[in-house]
């Protein structure tokens, strides 16, 4: 999938414009996001496409040199099975 990235957001659309999958992560405080908001439409779920918004989001976290805070339930839960990326995450 082709991701557009932006500061605070990583997104895809589909070929009429339409957000198919989307993971928000706004700056809270100076060098911390949070990873408030994950979507991916019905049509793509099960084929991992959550997964790649929150490892290319942390791409572009890790590469702007931020840390992270999670309250999107996803993002929670995705951090809780993946405990070696947890580094990421802000105390």
């Amino acid at each position: 999938m082709n991701f557009k990235i932006e500061s605070n957001r990583v997104y895809a659309c589909d070929a009429d414009g339409h957000v198919i999958a989307d993971i928000t992560f706004p700056v809270v405080h100076a060098g911390v996001v949070n990873i408030d908001h994950t979507f991916v439409d019905p049509s793509l779920r099960g084929q991992g496409v959550a997964d790649q918004l929150i490892r290319t989001a942390l791409g572009v976290i890790r590469a702007d040199g931020h840390r992270a805070v999670a309250t999107c339930s996803y993002a929670v839960e995705w951090f809780q099975r993946h405990p070696e990326q947890t580094d990421i995450l802000d105390s």
